[in-house]
């Protein structure tokens, strides 16, 4: 992964979850009902952590913290 922000970024479309690791932190989340679109979105993003801050995370997706 090209982010100084995320180590790791994985899809399962059919259960719409979206799970990252945190390059600084190890920690691990998986975000929930997240659209295919969106997703996309996220990977075409030129800045990862960017997209994560001021767009991912301001649409509230459910999340838990996994590891």
């Amino acid at each position: 992964m090209d982010s100084s922000v995320i180590a790791s970024m994985g899809y399962d479309a059919i259960q719409r979850v979206l799970e990252l690791e945190f390059r600084e932190t190890g920690r691990l989340y998986d975000y929930f009902d997240v659209p295919p679109e969106e997703y996309a979105e996220f990977l075409a993003a030129p800045s990862k952590g960017t997209y994560l801050n001021q767009i991912f995370k301001l649409r509230g997706y459910r999340n838990v913290r996994v590891k």
